[in-house]
């Protein structure tokens, strides 16, 4: 275990966290979270682009013009693909980009990128994230109280903590995400990351 400052909202040190060091301590596998952030961006494609061949376009029906005697290199069709309107070829087709990587290296990569933050100082960790309603106002207060207002910020919240999610989303540079949707890619794409500590318990069980 080790320990870790706790801030309230006004960026005063009101304690102290005990962090696992298998979670929050180890050495940053760095191949790993390349691989994992590939992975993941992978899978994110929607994997729509297509193009026209030359078999898709229109037009074509019969030859231009003769085969031989006008001094021209013979061509048999307009759908070709040195013709303007042509098919393109060897273009993107619809296809699947998902590639599969096991659930130890993912959790290897997120360990090694929560880590990392705590070793570089990045980590921000706050005693509660209250907002009785959404408010953008004392959601800028509370990054500025933080030191981190001219960072790129990534806000873990709980899940069903709508005002706190509301009041950040509108933030320029600031990325708000559920506890549910933290990945590899989501917690290291950031230059502070903040969450309270209810949160990072959460991670070392789901982590450790």
């Amino acid at each position: 275990m080790s320990k870790y400052a706790i801030k309230n909202v006004e960026g005063a040190e009101v304690g102290q966290a005990e962090l696992s060091a298998d979670v929050f301590g180890i050495e940053p596998n760095i191949p790993v979270v390349h691989q994992v952030v590939v992975c993941q961006d992978s899978c994110a494609r929607q994997g729509t682009h297509s193009v026209k061949n030359r078999h898709d376009v229109s037009g074509g029906g019969a030859k231009p013009y003769r085969q031989k005697g006008t001094g021209r290199a013979r061509q048999g069709s307009t759908r070709a693909a040195q013709w303007t309107g042509g098919g393109v070829v060897f273009g993107p087709t619809p296809r699947t980009h998902n590639k599969r990587i096991n659930n130890k290296m993912v959790k290897l990569a997120m360990r090694s990128v929560l880590s990392g933050k705590v070793a570089d100082e990045e980590l921000v960790l706050v005693d509660a994230l209250s907002f009785e309603k959404p408010s953008t106002k004392q959601a800028v207060a509370l990054l500025g109280a933080l030191g981190i207002a001219e960072k790129r910020v990534t806000v873990v919240v709980p899940d069903d903590d709508i005002n706190t999610y509301l009041s950040f989303r509108n933030v320029q540079g600031v990325n708000v995400i559920g506890v549910s949707e933290a990945t590899t890619r989501t917690l290291i794409d950031n230059g502070a990351l903040v969450m309270t500590t209810d949160i990072a318990k959460k991670l070392e069980e789901v982590l450790a």
